[in-house]
């Protein structure tokens, strides 16, 4: 027999073993330990991003809210201005 002969049905037995030694692994306690834990870990994170994204938001609305306010006081001013530039004008 040749060793290429050998290689494929070599390779196949180790990833069958591998595969399935990974199984027992992946379907053990401590993993389903580690799963866990790890999705208690996201949802905590995914928790303090939203509530970092509600108070970005909240900041924001002020943010233009103040910018209106600026705006309409400014645009006011200006109006009125200009009505008593007319007036000196016409009188």
């Amino acid at each position: 027999m040749k060793i290429n002969n050998l290689k494929k049905p070599g390779l196949f037995a180790a990833g069958v073993l591998f595969g399935t030694a990974g199984i027992k692994i992946l379907t053990s306690k401590d993993a389903k330990k580690l799963y866990t834990n790890c999705t208690a870990a996201v949802l905590r994170a995914k928790s303090c991003i939203m509530k970092t994204a509600t108070t970005v938001q909240e900041n924001c609305e002020d943010i233009y809210a103040d910018a209106k306010t600026i705006n309409e006081t400014k645009y006011n001013t200006e109006e009125v201005v200009l009505d008593s530039v007319d007036e000196n004008e016409e009188a």
